[in-house]
């Protein structure tokens, strides 16, 4: 059989998408199947590997996953400019106060904003799949409750929300939304279809 580090890397190329510890093992017929130890150890090995390199390895909500590094943001997203998506100031505050202040309605989104939240970003927002609804408040007229998703914390690089940037004042808004988009992983061919539009 390869080396385990090798066949790991294969794995992760071949999947496009993060996986999970559990998931690389069950890849393995269960005779060969590493012990869990030695396949975080491979992975971290894996990981040093790349150090440098135009590629590394990241571990995000959803497992660990294969992608570009930052640094070569500028010339990567090129090979998709006709894709790329730029998020308007209403939609990175509002998706910033649900990932802070989850669960949260829509009108103590706009308590806080001091503006109305339209529909379209918080269509955007669902569509993209980075904010649900988690039930209802037990008020009158029952308003949503938003939370943010796995899909939140991988498109944003993030293992947990504990990983936020700390939040001092609602006037961070602006300091974490360009956080955000700083952490942002390279896109890739499956992250930005041409007919999206940044704030719906």
């Amino acid at each position: 059989m390869p080396e385990l580090k090798s066949v790991l890397e294969a794995l992760l190329l071949a999947a496009g998408e993060p996986l999970t510890l559990d998931r690389l093992l069950a890849a393995f017929p269960e005779a060969e199947r590493p012990e869990r130890d030695a396949a975080r150890a491979a992975l971290a090995e894996l990981s040093a590997d790349y150090a440098g390199r135009g590629v590394e390895l990241v571990e995000v909500a959803s497992g660990f996953r294969l992608q570009v590094p930052q640094a070569f943001a500028p010339w990567v997203t090129r090979l998709w400019e006709e894709r790329t998506a730029s998020y308007s100031r209403a939609l990175l505050e509002t998706l910033a106060l649900i990932a802070y202040r989850q669960p949260v309605t829509r009108g103590e989104i706009e308590a806080v904003r001091g503006v109305s939240v339209s529909s379209s970003i918080m269509k955007t927002l669902q569509e993209r799949g980075w904010i649900k609804v988690i039930g209802h408040r037990e008020v009158p007229g029952r308003p949503a409750l938003y939370a943010t998703t796995r899909a939140f914390l991988d498109y944003f690089n993030l293992k947990s929300l504990s990983e936020l940037p700390p939040l001092a004042t609602p006037r961070d808004l602006d300091a974490i939304g360009a956080e955000l988009e700083r952490r942002v992983a390279v896109p890739d061919e499956n992250s930005i279809t041409p007919t999206e539009s940044p704030d719906g």
